[in-house]
């Protein structure tokens, strides 16, 4: 790939032209990384809800022709100046927020927000001159969260960039640089339930089940999973999840009946919807004394939350976790590891693999609601 170095790279990329309308394969120039960037090969890409979501446009600002795709494994291609710790052939999985080791939340061992490479879904260009390195004939074509795996080849701000083991399939660990790692640390991070605690999930999507994942790995003796799909049950069993509530079943608040069925409440709850009802009664579910609950989903931007004071005064505790509290360079590879030493199983959330060239496929079972992750595979 060496010969490749400072050149531009013309390859095939999945281009959205506009909102909700079917992507395009479409040759591309891809331009040569700069200063504090690196340039990917990607070899596995995974279609997010976050993708499906902005290409919808139908709740943000609409920013078009753009290159989508966050969840990906690949290798590096070449580096830019200044970057020091990867090098062309290392395996890494691109991250849609970063890690620049410099700023006050990289330097606190109690956040990953990164103060210069938070998640950014209005931005379509690179940070460090404020262009793209996607264009078309000289047209520029968006960046989606300085990532955009629905390409061949990307340009990443180095932050962005998780190096990890050569011997982990690429085809699998891909799902982990988004959804997956973001429902497990929510539990193992944030919730940290003890063994033998008794677990609320709410929404069993795949951040959801891999929230429930998490409560496996810690032991949980109980995990309830909270859907208003109840046709999810069967799935998020093998994920851990030993019951199962409708809200729709019942008259009275689910948190009601979760309190009844517990005898006084869970010890954790995590919510994975972002619906604001959800978000209340998993909160109000936990029990008094030392009850947590644990906010993953992400609202709609006019939300408000509201309880009643007491719920908190009598010592229950609501948290919110961004990325699974995961420090991408820093914490990823350890996740990554969790799969090769067979801690954590993968397989069970990739349900469909399609080739590039039917990355629109993988659109239409997220639409349908068919399965959680389709991996698309950029070589055919």
């Amino acid at each position: 790939m060496a010969c490749t170095a400072g050149q531009v790279i013309r390859c095939k990329a999945a281009v959205a032209w506009e909102a909700g309308k079917p992507l395009v394969i479409e040759e591309v120039e891809v331009a040569p990384p700069q200063a504090k960037e690196v340039r990917l090969k990607i070899l596995y890409t995974s279609l997010c809800h976050t993708d499906v979501y902005f290409w919808e446009a139908k709740g943000q600002n609409p920013l078009f022709p753009r290159i989508y795709g966050h969840e990906a494994g690949g290798i590096v291609e070449s580096v830019g100046e200044g970057v020091t710790d990867l090098r062309p052939g290392d395996h890494v999985l691109p991250v849609f927020t970063g890690e620049c080791k410099g700023c006050a939340h990289c330097e606190s061992e109690e956040s990953n927000m990164c103060d210069l490479l938070r998640i950014n879904t209005d931005r379509g260009v690179m940070l460090n001159d404020g262009k793209s390195r996607f264009s078309i004939n000289g047209k520029p074509i968006y960046h989606f969260v300085g990532t955009s795996t629905f390409s061949e080849y990307t340009v990443v701000h180095v932050g962005c960039v998780a190096e990890i083991n050569p011997l982990a399939p690429l085809d699998k660990v891909c799902v982990l640089s988004c959804g997956i790692s973001t429902g497990l640390g929510a539990t193992l991070n944030v919730a940290k339930p003890l063994k033998g605690s008794i677990v609320a999930i709410f929404g069993l999507g795949a951040v959801g089940l891999a929230a429930a994942e998490g409560a496996r790995i810690a032991g949980a003796s109980r995990i309830i999973g909270v859907d208003l799909n109840s046709n999810r049950f069967k799935e998020a069993k093998k994920f851990g999840v030993t019951e199962f509530v409708n809200p729709k079943d019942h008259k009275k608040p689910v948190q009601e009946v979760i309190a009844e069925i517990t005898n006084g409440g869970v010890d954790r709850s995590v919510e994975c919807t972002g619906n604001v009802d959800a978000m209340i009664s998993a909160f109000e579910c936990v029990h008094d004394g030392w009850g947590v609950a644990v906010l993953v989903g992400v609202p709609h931007k006019d939300a408000v939350l509201k309880t009643h004071p007491m719920n908190l005064l009598n010592e229950r505790t609501l948290k919110g976790t961004f990325f699974g509290n995961y420090k991408p360079r820093s914490d990823l590879p350890s996740v990554v590891e969790k799969y090769m030493t067979k801690e954590l199983e993968v397989e069970k959330f990739i349900t469909h693999s399609v080739p590039f060239s039917e990355i629109n496929k993988a659109f239409d079972y997220m639409l349908k609601g068919e399965g959680l992750r389709c991996i698309i595979r950029m070589e055919e």
